[in-house]
């Protein structure tokens, strides 16, 4: 099979956010580059993150999906949505080989191959969810990281432990809530010239509003869909952020982080990470969050030394190399199935 047709099948909205589409199109790319070709189908605010980010890539509509997964278009196909489960795999595939991209392990999933980057997720946590004969690539060393971020990691780690000069601000796409604006609300007053780039969608609820605050802030910068998310990762000293696939950027590149918990299949990662003392973890559902938020933020202004021993910790999780492995892992089963 000389150039293998991937189809992948993501989600992505205002409640689930675009992780599930970045990190989709990250191994995309990688596939790619490893002589496959790509499509995908999903949801309008897929398209919109595709159009800011890979504007290229094919897409399919979503009410065509059943009728054009199911030609003979497509050799394979991967799914990142979990609202999706063995019943919809199985359907779409009818006998072609799937990847499915996974954080939860809570639903039997039509998988030949399962991608969970979880820093504690085990091989157990799949038992009876998946075939015997499924591979299963756990743990940050698969995590779907763009190649951008593992080229700058030797001059990013060279000098964690700096001075606090930047802090990035980057909850996530969608802005689950309008939370971007609630953290830098906490931030502002903590800081004297420290400068403060924010990276959120243009549709996002903070958008607006921060928009106004920046024009008066001198140390604001807003970053709208912005394709320089590693230059921005390795140039703060301090990052803040959710614990979803930006997680593993962020260790790629050893950024100091405080992670604040959105949802409930964020926690199990956050706290391995915490555990890990590779992040420090606060849980917007908190009744404290703020007075916590508060402390997190304090600690890595003040403590070089916890700087320096986190940006080692992290970037001991994830080298950034993932989602060409699981590329090369899932073209040589496509190879031996065709």
């Amino acid at each position: 099979m000389s150039s293998p047709r991937i189809l992948f099948v993501v989600d992505a909205g205002p409640l689930v956010g675009g992780g599930h589409v970045m990190r989709a199109l990250t191994l995309a790319q990688a596939l790619q580059a490893q002589g496959a070709t790509c499509s995908f189908s999903g949801p309008p605010a897929m398209t919109s993150i595709l159009d800011a980010y890979a504007p290229d890539m094919a897409r399919i509509d979503a009410a065509d999906l059943a009728q054009d997964s199911t030609s003979a278009s497509f050799d394979a196909l991967v799914f990142d949505h979990y609202g999706l489960g063995e019943g919809d795999h199985r359907a779409l595939a009818r006998g072609r080989p799937v990847l499915v991209v996974d954080d939860l392990a809570d639903r039997a999933l039509g998988a030949d191959v399962v991608v969970d980057a979880g820093p504690a997720r085990r091989a157990t946590d799949y038992l009876g969810l998946t075939p015997d004969d499924a591979r299963l690539l756990l743990g940050p060393g698969f995590a779907a990281v763009r190649p951008e971020f593992a080229a700058l990691r030797e001059p990013a780690l060279a000098w964690r432990g700096e001075p606090v000069q930047r802090i990035l601000i980057a909850m996530g796409l969608t802005d689950v809530d309008g939370i971007t604006a609630r953290v830098v609300e906490r931030v502002r007053p903590r800081l004297n010239d420290t400068g403060i780039d924010i990276v959120l969608g243009a549709e996002t609820p903070s958008y607006s509003g921060l928009l106004k605050i920046a024009r008066r802030d001198p140390r604001i910068l807003l970053h709208v869909d912005t394709p320089h998310m590693a230059r921005l990762t390795a140039e703060a000293d301090i990052g803040i952020g959710a614990p979803g696939s930006s997680t593993w950027e962020r260790c790629v590149l050893g950024l100091p982080s405080v992670l604040v918990v959105l949802a409930e299949n964020q926690r199990p990662a956050a706290r391995a990470m915490a555990e890990l003392g590779a992040a420090l973890v606060v849980d917007v559902a908190d009744a404290d969050f703020e007075t916590a938020f508060d402390r997190a933020l304090m600690k890595l202004l003040r403590d070089a030394e916890a700087r320096r021993e986190m940006a080692a910790r992290s970037a001991g999780v994830c080298d950034g190399l993932g989602a060409g492995r699981t590329a090369e892992i899932f073209l040589k089963l496509i190879a031996a199935r065709g």
